[in-house]
């Protein structure tokens, strides 16, 4: 499904979400506030708000911030291409953001932002980048039956109570308590009720949406039991923590793609068995086609590599087509997407290499999708009859089937620090090519 699209919602209830970004990120430090810090050159409101995006059934999205950060917000929601989200101005508080998010959907005085007023609204940190669908739609489900509920954890550290003198009063018992997290969802009407009844006290100090829906409407939350990727991101090195979690993420999965030539679909076979002990393939061998189903849903389903095998030397005609479909699908403009190009050589000739031409060619079309947030690279395979002698050219048996490549990279976009030469096998070269942009830390060598 397209993202963006509207799906089948959980038990057919109407959801919207409220997204607090309106902090100041003291505790972060720096003049930046942690919500608007860029990880992997995005900021990390993005990746939230983009992980409620995705969920089809969510109507609308609201985004609090201060109102000196609204400008910035509508700016990242353009350059993005964030659909269905609202950006209001926050309060002095968490709360009170929270309570002016609620408003949109409920008074007269939001008229210029109202929206349609939904059955459950989930309420979500904007600096939980890491939700997925499966525990919102948990909480959703939830929330539905039992009026609130959240998502919980266990206790990391034990908790406990100082006296006036500093020393240890008491400590709690760590397996009765959990850690609050989010997401958390609400009957709208039963948490907007529990905020008009706030006390400026609750409002200014509290920080439970929970407790509120039970202080105020009796509502006793569900609690349910949530992942281990649903942490804040509160110093610094949470930042570091979320751009390595993200950089894992992004070279989970690869889609090879082959023609239906024999030849092509035999080595399009080969790269999958060879990757799939570390990371997901998607196979597919089709010709290139803007209209084929099964790309256009890898591509939906937000796969950020691909490879694509062909025998002529320089197939740019067939490498723009999918160019043109990762442009219109926007995913390169929420993270870098990896293309490699390779071309199959099937001639006997035992010297093989790409003339300057063609590589002028490919630098110029790598150049040009560059721009786009599309990384090129080049990857020429000997292709041979089965042969075991021993060689010194880069390569290895494929001794499954009878084959044996020899690899050289003939182009890549940057270079930084550590060499990879000689020895190096095929299935290696791809998993350098899948990772040396969401880890740029090496120098590949032809």
């Amino acid at each position: 499904m397209e993202p963006g699209s509207r799906g089948a919602v959980p038990g057919g209830v109407s959801v919207s979400a409220v997204l607090p970004a309106g902090g100041s990120g003291e505790r972060l430090g720096g003049a930046t506030p942690k919500q608007f810090c860029s990880v992997q050159g995005r900021p990390l409101v993005s990746y939230a708000v983009r992980a409620m995006e995705r969920i089809s059934w969510i109507s609308d999205i609201i985004v609090v911030v201060s109102p000196e950060n609204i400008e910035t917000m509508k700016t990242i929601i353009e350059k993005y291409g964030h659909k269905r989200v609202t950006v209001v101005e926050g309060g002095i508080t968490r709360h009170r953001s929270i309570f002016n998010g609620l408003k949109v959907f409920a008074e007269n005085e939001f008229s210029s932002h109202l929206v349609q007023k939904p059955e459950v609204v989930i309420i979500h940190d904007a600096v939980r980048p890491f939700v997925e669908e499966d525990i919102v739609s948990k909480v959703v489900m939830a929330a539905k039956e039992h009026g609130a509920a959240g998502a919980i954890r266990p206790l990391v550290s034990t908790v406990i109570a100082s006296a006036a003198d500093g020393c240890l009063d008491h400590s709690l018992e760590r397996a009765r308590y959990r850690a609050s997290e989010m997401p958390q969802a609400f009957l709208f009407d039963i948490i907007y009720e529990a905020y008009q009844q706030c006390t400026d006290y609750d409002l200014d100090y509290g920080t439970e949406c929970l407790h509120l829906a039970l202080k105020y409407c009796k509502a006793k939350a569900k609690l349910v039991e949530g992942t281990a990727d649903l942490w804040k991101v509160t110093y610094k090195r949470d930042l570091y923590a979320a751009e390595s979690i993200i950089k894992d993420n992004l070279s989970q999965q690869v889609c090879v793609i082959t023609s239906g030539k024999e030849t092509l679909a035999q080595v399009g076979f080969l790269l999958p068995e060879s990757l799939k002990s570390q990371i997901k393939v998607e196979a597919i061998s089709i010709p290139l086609s803007k209209n084929d189903s099964r790309l256009q849903s890898i591509i939906s389903g937000q796969c950020y590599n691909f490879v694509c095998v062909n025998d002529k030397r320089c197939a740019i005609q067939e490498a723009q087509e999918l160019v043109d479909m990762l442009e219109k699908s926007n995913i390169a403009l929420l993270c870098p997407v990896v293309l490699i190009l390779v071309h199959l050589d099937i001639s006997e000739n035992n010297s093989f290499s790409i003339g300057m031409e063609d590589l002028t060619t490919i630098k110029k079309f790598a150049r040009e999708t560059e721009k786009k947030n599309i990384l090129v690279y080049g990857l020429l395979i000997h292709y041979k009859a089965p042969c075991f002698r021993r060689v010194v050219a880069p390569g290895r048996y494929l001794r499954r089937s009878g084959m044996h490549t020899d690899s050289q990279l003939y182009f890549t976009s940057f270079f930084c620090n550590t060499s990879i030469t000689k020895g190096t096998s095929v299935e290696s070269y791809y998993m350098i090519l899948l990772h040396v942009e969401y880890h740029r830390n090496i120098l590949l060598i032809p």
